[in-house]
């Protein structure tokens, strides 16, 4: 189920929700623009990946109310940028809120090309697009 393991430096992240079938109603169709299955389900949380659970989306365990991480975001792998502009159209349409449409971030590097949104209980999420042969034309060692 997790093949390259020695490869991965993060096993998984997860944040909270206030209403477990409207995060999923929200996530399972953005994230398979993306290629990301709805691959656990529980009584109080789902998780995504390619295979494995990489994000899971739960209730809070303590029971308390949802709270969003001020500087925290969560970044999907996008394989084009078209895949991140469908990302960013799909998510306001399911009823994200904008916090950087698609398009590329100088501050971030030549080759990025991405979009930001707040999910339905407020957690900022990213799509991002890293453009390899432009990398590798740019940031080749001498």
């Amino acid at each position: 189920m997790l093949n390259n393991r020695e490869h991965r430096t993060i096993c998984h992240a997860s944040i909270g929700t206030e209403n477990l079938h409207l995060a999923e109603a929200f996530y399972t169709p953005l994230l398979k623009c993306l290629g990301i299955d709805l691959v656990c389900q529980y009584e109080k949380a789902i998780a995504y990946g390619k295979g494995y659970p990489e994000f899971w989306v739960q209730s809070p365990f303590d029971q308390q109310a949802v709270t969003v991480g001020n500087g925290t975001h969560f970044g999907f792998v996008a394989t084009s940028k078209e895949q991140v502009d469908l990302f960013y159209s799909m998510a306001i349409a399911l009823g994200a809120s904008c916090e950087g449409e698609p398009g590329p971030r100088t501050d971030y590097g030549e080759p990025y090309y991405g979009c930001f949104v707040r999910d339905l209980d407020g957690h900022k999420i990213e799509a991002s697009y890293w453009d390899l042969d432009l990398a590798a034309k740019i940031y080749k060692s001498g």
